[in-house]
């Protein structure tokens, strides 16, 4: 029997509350859950992602950027600048770009203009400021070329730049540093040359000193960043650029030439080469008491701030420091001033020289025929005499002359910090043969560079000391700090008499007397006493591995003056035709620089010395 009042399937209102409770605690539980969870991750994020997070959000806002380090500046010794850099800017455009959302913007404002209309409003507007330079219609090409991206147009000032895409913020302006050399080709075999180089967004060296001390010029970038606005990596929003690092501007560098010789001696170089016909030649004038390099020059320079592509290839080399040669007589003077060292030969002692000599199997000659002649020792300086000088030298000796030879500095570089120094070629002594003593004393068989044949003749100027010579004066810091390189290690190749004698034995080689005349009297400079000394090497013949017959370096060492020397100059002309030495090219310099330095004129002229014993 059923009991009353209970229906079977159906839960009581107990049961309904139970289930209820349930229901509220499992939501409560979820709830719980659900809020761990989110502060949790909130926790994770703000803990421990929040570094991530912010440096991903900075990199989305911030634009970095290199702040241009200035480079450094090249001058002379009288502060006349050489080379330095300027900023410009280069115009840029995105044509394709431009035309259409000009056209879009004249859809939706028949106001505005079309993008043939802008193009040609934006030409005349870019022309006006750059001015001939830039052609109206060269812009207007540029901006009808449908390109996605074009540079155009020469580097314009920063200021009209400015002026430019303010007025068309479509036209981009790009920073250019640019190196300007305002003395043009002046000093140019010395300084070198640097350029813009796109993939580095700077200026670098690419030869000479510009590119040896690249480093110290460049100086160092520094950063800016700046907010940008969301969606572009280029739309820099106004009034957020900040410096995180300052740039640290380049070292400036005072040389030792000094321009205004540097010109004359290129120019006077240049002319002589042009009128004897020689393939080219080089110049150097030391001071005679610090080596220090007043004019380096050659035979052809460019300018390094023309266009690379207007350069000739043979015009960037510096053979003057670069490019030995055999330098005939005027290797003499390792001779003389070893006879004289060594008390072998006096120079007021005759020798009987006879027109030939015989070396071990080789036969030497004079450069003119003639039979015995009773010559001083000054003599075979002045008139330049081969078999005179082996026979003080057969005297001399073969261990004193080799030592001689290094002491003057030859087979070793200089150290003058110019790139692509050669040290020339001494053959060791090991390897002489019988008449490697045959060539050696008169400037065959070894070479040197012009800037080494100065050097020797430094040293019989400098009473015996050789200070290797230097081309760079001093660093001259950001801060203005000058640091002065340091000076070179001087070397005692002779004793202060024996430099002396030498230096008097070679006034006779301009000395212009009746029948006492030396080789080269047109380098004489009327006032001042001269010491100096030609030569005349044979080239050797690549046909016949043999000493040309017509082909010569012409070669001329010059002390001004030599009472109280100043300047020590180098010449050399690579086969000359129609003049056969290089003293009046010697006379031409030397004679500017008394003017130049006003050199007090010699007390007295220098005495007759006599060459040729009647």
């Amino acid at each position: 029997m059923a009991r009353s009042g209970v229906r079977p399937g159906r839960r009581t209102a107990r049961t309904d509350v139970a289930g209820s409770h349930r229901r509220l605690a499992v939501g409560r539980i979820l709830l719980v859950v659900a809020l761990v969870m989110t502060a949790g991750k909130l926790i994770w994020v703000q803990g421990f992602e929040a570094s991530a997070l912010s440096n991903e959000a900075e990199r989305q806002r911030l634009t970095r950027a290199a702040i241009p380090a200035q480079r450094g500046a090249f001058f002379d010794r009288s502060n006349n600048v050489l080379a330095f850099s300027s900023e410009s800017r280069q115009l840029y455009a995105n044509p394709r770009d431009l035309v259409q959302k000009q056209d879009e913007a004249h859809v939706k404002n028949p106001k505005e203009p079309t993008g043939e209309q802008y193009k040609r409003e934006i030409a005349r507007f870019v022309h006006e400021r750059v001015g001939a330079a830039l052609p109206e219609q060269a812009v207007y090409d540029v901006l009808s070329s449908g390109q996605q991206f074009t540079y155009f147009g020469p580097l314009v000032d920063p200021a009209v730049a400015r002026e430019i895409t303010e007025k068309y913020p479509q036209i981009g302006a790009e920073y250019r540093a640019v190196r300007e050399y305002p003395a043009d080709d002046v000093g140019a075999n010395i300084v070198g040359a640097a350029k813009w180089q796109m993939d580095e967004r700077k200026v670098k060296g690419l030869f000479g000193l510009e590119n040896t001390l690249d480093k110290a010029l460049a100086g160092r970038d520094g950063v800016k960043v700046s907010d940008t606005a969301r969606g572009s990596n280029d739309l820099v929003i106004p009034g957020t650029e900040r410096e995180l690092e300052a740039a640290t501007p380049g070292s400036d560098v005072q040389l030792t030439i000094d321009s205004d010789l540097q010109f004359r001696v290129q120019n006077q170089l240049a002319s002589y080469v042009a009128e004897s016909g020689a393939k080219g030649g080089s110049a150097v004038v030391l001071d005679a008491k610090t080596g220090e390099v007043y004019a380096l020059a050659n035979g052809k320079s460019f300018n390094p701030g023309d266009d690379p592509a207007t350069w000739a290839k043979d015009a960037l080399a510096n053979p003057a420091v670069t490019t030995p040669f055999e330098p005939g007589s005027v290797n003499k003077v390792i001779t003389a001033a070893g006879a004289i060292e060594h008390g072998v030969v006096r120079p007021e002692e005759v020798l009987q020289v006879p027109g030939s000599v015989k070396v071990a199997d080789s036969t030497v000659r004079d450069a003119w025929p003639h039979g015995t002649l009773p010559l001083t020792f000054t003599g075979v300086l002045g008139k330049s005499s081969n078999v005179g000088t082996l026979m003080v030298a057969d005297r001399l000796g073969e261990e004193r002359f080799n030592d001689l030879v290094h002491r003057f500095g030859l087979g070793s570089t200089t150290g003058i910090e110019l790139p692509g120094e050669s040290a020339g070629v001494v053959p060791p002594r090991s390897s002489w043969s019988g008449t490697t003593f045959a060539n050696l004393p008169i400037g065959q068989g070894l070479s040197m560079t012009v800037l080494q044949m100065a050097g020797m003749y430094q040293a019989i100027a400098n009473d015996g000391v050789r200070v290797p010579p230097r081309v760079i004066s001093a660093e001259i810091r950001p801060d203005g700090t000058r640091v002065p390189r340091p000076a070179p290690e001087p070397v005692r190749v002779v004793s202060p008499e024996t430099a002396h004698t030498v230096r008097d034995m070679l006034r006779s080689v301009v000395q212009d007397a009746p029948h006492q005349q030396g080789t080269a009297p047109s380098a004489a400079v009327e006032g001042y006493q001269v010491s100096g000394k030609t030569g005349t090497a044979q080239k050797i013949d690549p046909a016949c591995g043999c000493y040309s017959q017509s082909q010569h370096m012409i070669t001329f060492a010059g002390i001004l003056p030599a009472d109280n020397p100043r300047f020590v100059v180098g010449l050399m002309l690579d086969e000359p035709v129609r003049n056969k030495t290089a003293a009046p090219l010697f006379h031409d310099i030397a004679s500017f620089m008394t003017q130049r330095y006003q050199i007090p004129l010699s007390k007295e002229p220098a005495p007759v010395q006599v060459l040729q014993v009647p």
